[in-house]
């Protein structure tokens, strides 16, 4: 669900009390995401700006993400021209997707200057560009040479254009009968496509709310509206351009049943009916942040550990194709016994066999019907050698099966293992926590240990970083692993004997502690609890995780077995929603 231009009109009414304000920092925690940290007299703010080509946008966050150990050169760049500059004003451009921001700052000579930023929010067309008063182009965050485009370059040195207009109806500027006048001498087609093509700022979810409200749900071609049909439409298209004059959205998030968010609009959604859920927030910019929280999340995870998915992809590869190879070896030994008895048969019809014989045919007493069988035998062997190669396949057989089916059980533990780590990466939040996660792959052999410094000294261990803290509704504080090394650490040495411990039953996720120092646990805390295992596990986009508690003193890790794996009995199952908006609710913030 892409951004479109009635919600930007909304943001930027939003963004208004930011002008006059200075910028404190700027970061670039993704490759093109760039938060601006505005401080005014009154207010203060995280601003970002994201030019990428999957999600671009521009609303303000609570939680600033980590930012990488070295700063790109774009950030460095802003940083030189944009620290200490006053924001002038903040303004879409009719109501496409672009946003100017206007800057006063300092050059290195101290003369102010003017600057501006431009979002351009275009699907995979999306760019952030710094321009100089006159518009001439300082840089980008995705430069657009002739390879890329013929019709419009973005590059330093050149001089900003603004994308061709699309000479769509604006409401801010023509009635709603221009829009009916437009579609209805327009082409043959359906009226949400008809829409698209004529109102500018208008996404498809709103062109088909439009089409849905005018038709009550019917298909109906933008040519083919009957009275009734433009008056309803007429009526939509005037609220709209009433909110968009009055400044007063409704920000409605479309979530699917499971909860995962689907789709966003500026205004109440009523085309999914009860198939979906909609849920109301106060501002544009929290809708934003919440809708895209997790996605950005693992966008950040993918850029900065594409090694680390690499080598698990492939390990995780390589263990199943093992598998593979040694169950059919498995599958082959489960007929050694018939192995056994040709040898026995054979010891039994010794006198029956001449050497040179390629077969023989004997009474099989091993068959109730007492039916005759059929051996083959080398002719290179004497009767009674050919019994022994037989005995001598059957242990063989019986020795390969006790080997191949400790094998497997080794394969799947570290095919779980393997899946662990991966369950814990597509959670980390931050180079810290990806760090951790590459010192555990070192230790258990999966990566190369760093080398040791000119001084001989050994390269520093992982920064050390705390467990995620909750608090549950009624005071007791659970705690919970980020990745295995942690699950181990958590489970066996800091928690008490008598706290609970949860875990997603068969699913790979975090260990979690219920501090209760051997009480009691009420119903809702343990309910509690067990949502947020179920979220911090892979079974986070279901609907139901069933969930094991029990006390830790249950709970013991076998000599040898990988980090975070564990073994427990005498437990309960208890099944919980991963609800994302309950457990962020419990989250202590540090």
């Amino acid at each position: 669900m892409a951004l479109d231009g009635i919600y930007l009109h909304f943001l930027t009414r939003e963004l208004q009390e930011f002008v006059g304000a200075r910028v404190d920092k700027v970061v670039q925690p993704a490759r093109e995401d760039i938060i601006l940290h505005l401080r005014g007299r009154e207010t203060a703010g995280k601003l970002l700006l994201s030019g990428g080509a999957a999600a671009p946008r521009v609303h303000l966050i609570e939680d600033a993400p980590e930012n990488p150990k070295t700063p790109p050169m774009f950030c460095m760049l802003l940083r030189k021209h944009l620290t200490g500059a006053r924001v002038l004003s903040i303004q879409q451009v009719g109501l496409d997707r672009i946003l100017r921001l206007e800057f006063e700052a300092r050059n290195e000579l101290g003369d102010l200057v003017q600057l501006f930023i431009f979002l351009e929010i275009m699907g995979r067309h999306s760019n952030l560009i710094l321009t100089e008063g006159d518009g001439k182009i300082i840089d980008a965050i995705r430069r657009v040479d002739v390879t890329t485009s013929r019709v419009r370059q973005v590059l330093p040195g050149m001089t900003y254009v603004l994308p061709p207009s699309q000479n769509k109806i604006s409401l801010l500027e023509a009635p709603p009968s221009a829009v009916l006048e437009r579609i209805g001498s327009g082409r043959e087609v359906e009226l949400s496509k008809a829409l698209m093509e004529h109102v500018e700022g208008f996404s498809q979810l709103v062109c088909r709310e439009a089409a849905f409200y005018a038709t009550r749900g019917e298909e109906v071609l933008a040519t083919w509206l009957t009275q009734e049909h433009k008056e309803r439409l007429s009526f939509f298209l005037s609220g709209v351009a009433e909110a968009l004059q009055r400044g007063t959205p409704t920000p409605t998030m479309v979530l699917e049943p499971s909860g995962r968010p689907k789709e966003f609009c500026c205004l109440p959604v009523r085309q999914y009916g009860a198939t979906m859920v909609t849920k109301e927030y106060p501002n544009c910019s929290i809708l934003l942040e919440n809708f895209y929280a997790d996605r950005e999340r693992l966008e950040r995870v993918r850029q900065r550990s594409g090694d680390l998915l690499n080598l698990l992809a492939a390990t995780s590869e390589r263990i199943a194709r093992k598998l593979a190879y040694q169950r059919e070896e498995l599958a082959e030994c489960a007929d050694r016994e018939q192995l056994r008895q040709k040898g026995d048969l054979i010891s039994a019809n010794l006198y029956h066999i001449r050497q040179g014989d390629t077969k023989v045919r004997v009474v099989n007493f091993y068959d109730p019907a007492g039916e005759e069988i059929e051996i083959d035998l080398d002719p290179r062997l004497t009767p009674s050698q050919n019994a022994q190669r037989y005995y001598a396949l059957y242990r063989k057989a019986d020795t390969a099966e006790k080997h191949l089916k400790q094998l497997i059980a080794q394969g799947e533990e570290e095919l779980r293992y393997v899946d662990s780590v991966f369950d814990a990466l597509t959670r980390a939040d931050g180079e810290t926590e990806l760090e951790a996660i590459r010192q555990e792959l070192r230790d258990s052999g999966y990566l190369r240990r760093l080398p040791r410094t000119e001084s001989g000294k050994k390269p520093p261990k992982a920064q050390k970083i705390p467990y995620l803290r909750y608090r549950s509704s009624e005071g007791y504080l659970i705690l919970c692993g980020r990745n295995n090394l942690q699950n181990d650490y958590l489970t066996i040495k800091e928690a008490d004997k008598q706290d609970i411990w949860l875990h997603t039953q068969k699913i790979p996720g975090s260990h979690v502690i219920i501090r209760g120092v051997g009480e009691e646990i009420p119903d809702v805390t343990l309910e509690e609890a067990a949502a947020i295992a179920a979220y911090n596990s892979k079974g986070r986009g279901s609907s139901k995780v069933p969930v094991d508690y029990t006390r830790v003193r249950n709970v013991r890790k076998p000599n040898g077995a990988k980090p975070g794996m564990v073994v427990y009995d005498t437990y309960w199952t208890i099944l919980a929603e991963p609800n994302e908006e309950l457990v962020r609710s419990l989250e202590e913030k540090s």
